[in-house]
This record gives structure tokens, C-alpha cells and sequence, in this order.
């Protein structure tokens, strides 16, 4: 098929639209259409369009074009041989404003035919029209030549569009050819089901499955792309249905007649009754027949276990994305075995404080452990140590690679060393000495993660923050194992209390083992890619953080979005700079790529001034978590707060508000801070992340990205938060929702709705309530003009 992309703008930019065309040949495989068929998409760019219309117009054309087969030996005429190429050129389509010349465009196409097409009785034409159908000049006539000659003509509507001349344009019948851009799967549904009725689609290739609308792919064969409605299999359902649809118009009124100046030749200005008009925008409903196709998905029974993403591939087959721990079994069913690459080594607590029964027990755990996870095959390597008074290194990391037996054997040999609970010594002796790796080659070295398992059951004699910060800065992943009243310390010297993994009593330590394998592995999968989330950031530009450190804030922000895919579909990112006011440097919908988002964090301003934490929660609250401001119903949601801790009395309340509307709220604080009322905003500590200094925050991005990242992969409510607007009220409805709403219509209460809109307490328009006014002053006109008539006629 060729797809030549033009716009409808003038009649100069029609002739030099070669440079914007893009073109592609094949077999419409994908269609279920056998024929050999040329595909013109014809996008206005016009000034009624506007730039954000026109982009999600070249949206609907690229995931159009996604459902077609592309390869470069099926037709001679191929200007793209793969689907990326296709896409990336008609990304790079540029909007240019301008008159809606439809009627030239179309005669342009009447004239010289598709361009790079075959222009040939024998290979059909179809020909897609994405416009608002306000036109400048006569368009019927030119399309309906266009039709006589053979073009299928279809017509998509944009932004709010003019359906009379839409519905003249398109070919009949015309409820199958109209569709609108905006109703994005229903009009993608309705275009490729038309198609695949078409008569020069007579024939279906076999072995293709049927994929449910909302899954579209650029590799997946879509039943409802292009396919006749006969030939989907069980399961996928073409279906019209009745719909309505609005368009925008500017209606002029007559308000009245007023007192106004008039002057002519030979006399100087007199007064009159002149009209006064009021312009106003109004809905205009257009009742028609929208298309859909629905399939059933393997994913519905919900086969994933232990929280398993479901990703479906086809009409029957799917697989399982698997939390750590589960990925070997394709239904995520426990299985831990330690298949991460990592330099692993195991800390044993053998103070004098812990008793011989105590150390026992950890030993014992720990032998337990390795004989459940690890295996000849295991590409971890396992190291050992104890300490107490002292720290020894009984085995370095990499010592028993693949001899599981020596390993088992070596961790019976342990002995404590007894003396005081020295826990900080111990963390900086293995920094040093508990890593020894062999040169790969020459000069590279091997570098996989470098983890220590802190085994402890007292508290530490010595400091341990320091000490944990050494190890850290020096790039040891850090985790913690030890009883309830130890969390507070294993915390502190983990860094992140995703890595802190606490027990109540001894006997349940061994249960444990699943947890401490998933943690283990976690630091070997960095970042949050795939995951789809909404992420706010909210930096604290405050005369207290200083104008140098906001900077430091700022690269904090562009290392932590980095580890996100930002794009409509999957991640969106959000920053707030505040003082005692916020101000949004840029939503959650303003940007659509990572570079995108690193470029624009530089725009954020430091403030100075005093400083409302709590005044920043509250304008993310309202401005920026809401739909009407880019927030997605059924997606994760969280707020990362970046503070020295200062402002923050005003912050509780509008902190669990904002909890308790099903978004994370996490609190970084830096510094001398308060502590207490940050927790406070945090909610728990498990949501907050204390750091030194503002030259320590680069040590702490892979911390608060794990912390995300486990609140974005939980399950979603997709009334939390609420997606209505004007306080309506959101019910679960299957896997989707639904708005009641009052006053209210839209699918999320957005509109005013017209059946209320003269109700008593409704406030009546600017130039309406001066209309009392405007009355006394016409009295004393009209009475002013007699007076001057009299005089004259005299």
C-alpha cells in the first residue's frame, strides 16, 4: 500500500507537500485484505487546527499505519521499507498553520493523482481525510469528483468539527466513513472494519489472531485492523453502535437594542437605537454510528501469581512478568533460586551480646538459605565473614565459585569471635577486604553489584552511620537482616528500608528466605523502565536550600527520570518548585520523551523567600493529580517531596489528603532537618529517606527509585485518586470506572450540563447583570434626543 501524508493548508504548501509524503507498499496482510491498495492520508495543518490537534492527528496516522504489513520486496514503489522508518518520518511532519484549503487540496489530489502511487484502474484508491471540516470554500463539488473517479473517500473529525461538510465529503454510507480522532480505538476500530468491507477485499490469510483495541502494537496481527467482520474467530466481535457526537459553534444572539452616537454629512452626531449582539459558544449534537471491536483476552482469568503482570499475545496466549524471586516459572510460582549477577557477601553477627544459641540460629539460616538458592549454575558469587570485637573475612567473594559443598562446609566452621557488637568496624573491614576480584582481562576488572547481607541480632556498640555512608560512597549495596527492635538501625545503615528486612520472633527467620532472595536480587535490575507511573516532583526553592544547592536538586531530579520510560503510554513526569507559593514548571502531560524532561528541569527557578511545604502538596493536589491537568485514571501515582525539613508545619493534613486519594507520598529530607514532621508528611518511614548532605543525594537516586518503584507496581484503583471532576462521584465498573455525576456531563463530569444551565443559581454573564445599568442610561438618552429634536425643528 502507498500512504502519502500531506496537509490541507494552502495551495503552495500542497504543491511542495513532496517532501512530507510518506510512503509505503505491501501486501495488506494486516488488513485481511488480499488486494494490492494506495492509501492517501490527508492531514490539515491549519490555524483552526492548532499545534497539540494537528500532533495527535499524526498520532492516529502512525498507530494506523502500525497495523499494516511493511516490507520492502512486495512492491516496487517503497519509499520505507519498515515500520520505523514510516513513523519516524511522519513524526517529523511539522505543523504550519494557515488557511483550511480542503477543496484545493482534494482537487491537487484529483489532478495529479496519488503521489508515488500507482494511478492505475486496477490497484484501488483510498483516500483519509483528518480535518475540522471548516473549510474555506466550495469542497463538495472536488470531492465528489474525487469519487466518481474511484477514491474511497473517509473522513475523521478533529478537535470540535464542522460534521455537516464532514458527512458531505465522505462516501457512503456515511456512518461507516466519519469517524472522530478523539474517540481514538473506536475510530481506529470503525476506519479498519470499513476497510476490510470493502468489496476489493475479498479474501482472508490465514493464521492470524484477534487482539482487543486497547493493545495496539506495531508487531501484532489485529483482528479488527482491516479484517471482514465474518472472518474474526470466536472470541472478537465487530459491532456498530448508536453514539453521539458534538461539535463547537459560535451562535450570535440579539441582547437588545441601545441608545448609540450617529453622525452624517452636514450635521454633526446625533443619537440612535443601534442593535447589540452576544457571542456565544454552544454544543451542537449530532446523533451517528460508531464502530468497535472487541476480542476476548487470555489475561482475564488473571493467570499471573504473586503479582505477576499479565501480558497478553493473541486471542490465547500470554505470558507473566514476574516480580524478583518468581521469573523462572511462567506463572510466577516461587522459585529461588539466586540467578542475578552479584558479588555477594554474608555478614555474621558473634558478639559477646548475642548468645551462643543466638549465633547458632543465624548460621543455621544462613546455610538454610544457600542450600535453597544457590546451585552449581548460579552466576553469584558468595563470600563469608563474622564479627564482633573483632571482623574476619573467612571466605572473600568469589572463593567457592560453583563448589556449593566447600561453601556449605565453610559456613559450619564459622566460630564467633565474641567482644563488643562492633557493627560500623565490621561494614568498613569488608569494604576493604571483603571484595577481591579477579582482572577479566588485562585491565578490566570485573564489576558486577557489590552487596553485604548485615546477619545481626544486638544493637551496635559503635556508630554505624558513617560507617554505612563509607560503604555506600565506595558502591556496597547495603541490607539488612535483624529482630523488630533492630528496624530503626538497620535502616540507618541500609539507607533505604526496602533493603531493611526485620522478623518478630526467631523461629519466623526462616520463613524469610523468599524475601531476602527478592531483595538480594533487586539491585541487580536498577531503575523503573516499562512501569507505568505518574510522578510528581516537588523541589523545595526556598531561601533556606540557597540558589547553589538548587541546582543540586535539580540534577537529583534529571538522574531519578532517567530511570523512568517517560512517554504518554508509560511514565509521566511533574515538577513543582515552591517558596511559600508553588509554581509548576511543567505537568504531568507537558512532555512526552526523557530528553524532553531533562531539558525542561533546567527551567525550573530558585525562589528564595520563605517556604510552605504544605501550600506545595495542596497545588499538586488540585493542579496537578487531577485529568483535566494530565493525570491518567488507572495508573500508579506518587509525590516525591525534596526538603531541608523547614516549612513543613502546614504539610500534614494536605500530605494525607493527598494519601488518602491512593497517591504515594514520599519525603527526601536533607540536612540538619525535623525530622518528626517529616515523618509526619511521609506517613511512615518506610516513605521517607533521610540524607547528610546535599553531596550525598547522588548516593541516595537508586534508593528512592526502588521505593517507587515498588508502590507503581502494586495493584491500581481506578477510582483513587478520583478521575471526576466537580465533585462526582467514581464507581468501579469491571476493569474500568464510571462518573455520576451532577450539574454535570462527560465521562469525567468536564461539562456544564445544558439542562441545568438556567437555574436560578447559575451566575448570569458579565454584560447581563449590567444590564440595569444600561437601562437607566437609555432613559436618559432617549429623553436628551427628544429634547435636541425639538430645538432642531423650531
Amino acid at each position: 500500500m502507498s500512504l502519502p501524508v500531506t496537509q490541507a493548508a494552502s495551495v503552495q504548501e500542497i504543491q511542495t507537500s513532496q517532501e512530507n509524503i510518506a510512503k509505503i507498499n505491501s501486501a495488506a496482510e494486516m488488513m485481511q485484505c488480499s488486494a494490492v491498495i494506495d492509501i492517501l492520508f490527508l492531514m490539515d495543518g491549519s490555524y483552526s487546527i492548532g499545534k497539540g490537534t494537528f500532533e495527535r492527528a499524526k498520532h492516529y496516522a502512525v498507530k494506523l499505519c502500525e497495523a499494516l504489513n511493511i516490507a520492502s520486496n512486495k512492491f516496487s514503489l517503497d519509499s520505507f521499507s519498515t515500520k520505523q522508518e514510516l513513523k519516524k518520518h511522519l513524526k517529523k511532519i511539522s505543523y504550519r498553520g494557515g488557511g483550511t484549503q480542503t477543496g484545493l487540496a482534494l482537487k491537487y489530489v484529483l489532478k495529479k493523482g496519488f503521489p508515488g502511487g500507482r494511478n492505475s484502474s486496477s490497484v484501488p484508491r483510498v483516500a483519509i481525510l483528518l480535518s475540522d471540516g471548516r473549510s474555506q470554500g466550495s469542497v463538495v463539488q472536488a470531492a465528489a469528483q474525487l469519487k466518481r473517479t474511484g477514491v474511497v473517500l473517509f473522513a475523521v473529525g478533529l478537535r470540535y468539527p464542522k460534521w455537516e461538510e464532514l458527512h458531505t465529503l465522505a462516501s457512503e454510507p456515511v456512518e461507516s466513513h466519519v469517524f472522530l480522532a478523539d474517540h481514538f480505538h473506536d475510530a481506529v476500530n470503525g476506519l479498519s472494519t470499513s476497510l476490510s468491507m470493502l468489496s476489493f477485499c475479498s479474501a482472508t490469510p490465514a493464521g492470524l489472531k484477534c487482539r482487543r483495541a486497547s493493545s495496539l502494537s506495531s508487531t501484532d496481527p489485529l483482528c479488527f485492523a482491516f479484517r471482514r467482520v465474518s472472518s474474526c474467530p470466536a472470541g472478537c466481535q465487530a459491532e456498530s453502535f448508536p453514539c453521539e457526537r458534538k461539535t463547537l459553534e459560535t451562535v450570535k444572539e440579539l441582547q437588545g437594542n441601545f441608545m448609540c452616537w450617529k453622525g452624517s454629512r452636514g450635521y454633526g452626531p446625533y443619537t440612535s437605537l443601534c442593535p447589540f449582539y452576544r457571542y456565544s459558544k454552544v454544543y451542537r449534537r449530532h446523533q451517528t454510528v460508531c464502530h468497535r471491536t472487541v476480542c476476548s483476552d487470555p489475561c482475564d482469568s488473571q493467570p499471573c501469581l504473586n503479582g505477576g503482570t499479565c501480558v497478553s499475545q493473541g486471542l490465547e496466549l500470554y505470558h507473566c512478568v514476574c516480580p524478583p524471586g518468581y521469573g523462572s516459572d511462567p506463572h510466577c510460582a516461587p522459585a529461588l533460586s539466586l540467578d542475578c549477577s552479584i558479588d555477594l557477601l554474608f555478614l555474621l553477627e558473634g558478639s559477646a551480646a548475642l548468645t551462643l544459641e543466638g549465633f547458632l540460629r543465624l548460621k543455621s539460616f544462613l546455610k538454610r538459605f544457600l542450600q535453597t538458592v544457590i546451585g552449581s549454575d548460579t552466576p553469584s558469587k558468595v563470600g563469608l565473614a563474622v564479627f564482633g570485637g573483632e571482623t574476619r573475612v573467612e571466605a572473600q567473594v568469589g572463593r567457592f565459585k560453583g563448589n556449593t559443598r566447600n561453601l556449605l562446609k565453610a559456613v559450619d566452621a564459622l566460630q564467633p569471635p565474641g567482644g563488643l557488637t562492633l557493627t560500623g568496624q565490621a561494614l568498613r573491614h569488608v569494604t576493604r577486604h571483603g571484595f577481591v576480584s579477579e582482572p577479566v582481562f588485562a585491565d578490566v576488572s570485573d564489576d558486577l553489584p557489590r552487596v553485604v547481607v548485615l546477619l545481626a541480632a544486638t544493637p551496635a556498640a559503635d556508630d554505624v552511620v558513617e560507617a554505612s555512608k563509607y560503604a555506600r560512597d565506595r558502591e556496597i549495596f547495603l541490607i539488612g537482616v535483624g529482630p523488630e527492635r533492630l528496624k530503626a538501625e538497620l535502616n540507618n545503615i541500609t539507607g533505604n528500608p526496602q533493603r531493611t528486612l526485620t522478623y518478630s520472633l526467631p523461629d519466623r527467620l526462616v520463613g524469610k528466605i523468599p524475601e531476602l532472595k527478592a531483595k538480594i536480587c533487586s539491585v541487580d535490575t536498577q531503575g523503573c523502565l516499562g512501569h507505568a507511573a505518574d510522578l510528581v516532583f516537588a523541589l523545595d526553592a526556598s531561601v533556606g536550600v540557597g540558589r547553589e544547592n538548587f541546582a543540586t536538586l535539580q540534577d537529583f531530579v534529571r538522574s531519578i527520570s532517567v530511570q523512568f520510560d517517560v512517554n504518554r503510554d508509560v511514565a509521566q513526569v511533574a515538577l513543582v518548585a515552591y517558596n511559600r507559593r508553588a509554581t509548576t514548571v511543567f505537568g504531568l502531560d507537558a512532555h512526552e520523551s526523557g530528553s524532553a524532561i531533562l531539558k525542561a528541569v533546567g527551567e525550573a527557578s530558585y525562589m528564595g523567600g520563605g517556604v510552605s511545604t504544605g501550600a506545595a502538596l495542596l497545588h499538586i493536589y488540585s493542579k496537578l493529580l487531577t485529568v483535566a491537568n494530565g493525570a491518567r485514571p488507572g495508573v500508579n501515582k506518587a509525590v516525591v517531596v525534596v526538603t531541608d525539613g523547614s516549612g513543613g508545619d502546614d504539610a500534614v493534613v494536605p500530605a494525607q489528603k493527598i494519601r488518602n486519594s491512593g497517591v504515594s507520598v514520599f519525603v527526601v529530607g536533607i540536612g540538619d532537618m525535623q525530622r518528626d514532621k517529616l515523618l509526619m508528611i511521609a506517613g511512615s518511614e518506610e516513605y521517607m529517606i533521610s540524607v547528610p548532605s546535599y553531596e550525598d543525594l547522588k548516593y541516595f537516586e537508586d534508593v528512592l527509585v526502588q521505593m517507587v518503584c515498588s508502590e507503581v507496581r502494586k495493584p491500581v484503583n481506578m477510582c483513587k485518586p478520583n478521575p471526576c471532576m466537580h465533585d462526582g462521584i467514581c464507581t468501579l465498573s469491571g476493569a474500568s470506572f464510571r462518573c455520576q455525576c451532577h450539574g454535570y456531563e462527560g465521562p469525567h463530569c468536564e461539562r456544564r450540563s445544558g439542562k441545568n444551565s438556567s437555574r436560578g443559581d447559575v451566575p448570569k454573564p458579565a454584560g447581563l447583570r449590567k444590564k440595569s445599568r444600561q437601562r437607566k442610561s437609555h432613559q436618559d438618552l432617549l429623553r436628551h434626543y427628544r429634547l435636541h429634536f425639538r430645538r432642531r425643528a423650531a
